[in-house]
């Protein structure tokens, strides 16, 4: 697991990059000690998993990170192929799913520090659950934030009733 500490906690963009951080780890955390097949598992009405969940914010995270540099995304979704992004499809396996996401986060810590000012923006395609304006990259990092700890909610939820085990009791055991 790669752990990135932003330079600054005490200005905005080190700030936000923090706090998306502590939430990407209390996803990553309801991973700790579970087999592929638990993680796998859906032990509630949900269809979701904690390894789908973790390959969903992995790969909307990058799709946001690709928005943001005005670049295509290639491992974009399709209609046809939005369901795979919340499950492990082929040869895929957790560890394989969270090297990917520590590319990702690598990518979009890179990218936050090189941009010069977290008001530049970026204009988002056209869909009835976007801004119809042009987004800042400050309203990236908060987006992001709001859709990895929404899902690490989810995930909570998920482990407590694979085994019982609460966040804290995680959080003691990985020792972050």
């Amino acid at each position: 697991m790669v752990t990135h500490v932003s330079e600054s906690h005490g200005d905005e963009r080190g700030t936000l990059l923090s706090f998306l951080e502590a939430q990407r780890g209390a996803l990553r955390r309801t991973l700790t000690g579970l087999t592929e097949e638990q993680a796998a598992s859906r032990p509630s009405a949900s269809e979701l998993s904690l390894s789908g969940l973790v390959k969903h914010v992995a790969e909307t995270e990058l799709n946001w990170l690709r928005m943001a540099q005005q670049q295509p995304n290639e491992r974009a979704r399709t209609q046809e192929t939005w369901g795979d992004s919340f499950r492990l499809v082929d040869d895929e396996t957790v560890p394989g799913v969270l090297a990917f996401w520590d590319g990702v986060v690598a990518g979009t810590e890179k990218f936050i520090r090189s941009v010069p000012d977290l008001e530049d923006t970026f204009p988002l395609p056209e869909a009835p659950w976007f801004p119809k304006e042009e987004v800042s990259m400050r309203w990236l990092l908060v987006h992001l934030v709001e859709e990895t700890a929404r899902h690490a909610g989810h995930a909570d939820i998920i482990r407590e009733s694979l085994d019982g085990k609460t966040a804290f009791e995680l959080i003691a055991e990985s020792g972050k």
